[in-house]
């Protein structure tokens, strides 16, 4: 990379956290890390070494969430936003977990409710509550979830495929699952974001945006 391409791109990132102000720290943060992780140069380093000052994990950035008490993940690089609950304009004739729509950043985008497209029992806003905005190719979608915690680096050899953890991943997330991983005492239920994006269910209704 040059050094002019160097500065566009430092350039850019500063904008585009300038524009986080309205969001809470953490989800501030969360999106400064993004966007280094999408760029390539958010080293483990930046993420902090294991708890007792070992070295730290190398792997594939991955953006971690919850929902119904399961934690899941995405690749960052699948991951255009993380951003606070804001104003959704409703839209009709549409599925009921379809919210409505949002415009972000001058685009208008369509609102999943994550519980109900995934029939889960419904669970009021809390100020944990984010929209995280999931992308593959040209097709973007802001999901509803329970919360964003934090940006988390996951080495291949620690993902186990689906069909050998199934025990390990909740009923309603198996269609969308690409695998598991099991990081010390926590279980992350990894998503395949194309797999999602593109199911049948998702696809069957008229697109917003």
């Amino acid at each position: 990379m040059s050094s002019e391409d160097r500065r566009i791109l430092q350039r850019d990132e500063f904008a585009a956290i300038q524009q986080l102000k309205a969001l809470s720290p953490t989800a501030a943060s969360l999106q400064s890390q993004l966007a280094l992780a999408q760029a390539g140069r958010l080293s483990a380093d930046s993420l902090g070494a294991g708890e007792n000052g070992g070295s730290p994990v190398v792997g594939e950035q991955y953006l971690v969430f919850s929902l119904a008490d399961q934690e899941l993940a995405v690749k960052a690089e699948m991951v255009q936003g993380v951003e606070r609950l804001i104003d959704v304009t409703p839209v009709p004739n549409v599925a009921p977990w379809v919210k409505g729509v949002i415009n972000l950043r001058g685009s208008i985008i369509s609102v999943v409710d994550f519980r109900t497209f995934l029939d889960l029992a419904q669970l009021s806003v809390t100020p944990r509550t984010r929209l995280l905005s999931l992308h593959h190719n040209e097709m973007v979608i802001c999901f509803l979830v329970d919360g964003v915690s934090e940006m988390l680096p996951i080495p291949t050899a620690g993902i186990v495929p689906v069909n050998a953890r199934q025990a390990h991943i909740p009923h309603w997330a198996v269609p969308y699952t690409a695998g598991c991983a099991l990081l010390a005492n926590r279980n992350l239920v990894l998503l395949d974001v194309a797999r999602l994006l593109f199911s049948e269910k998702m696809q069957h209704y008229a697109a917003l945006g």
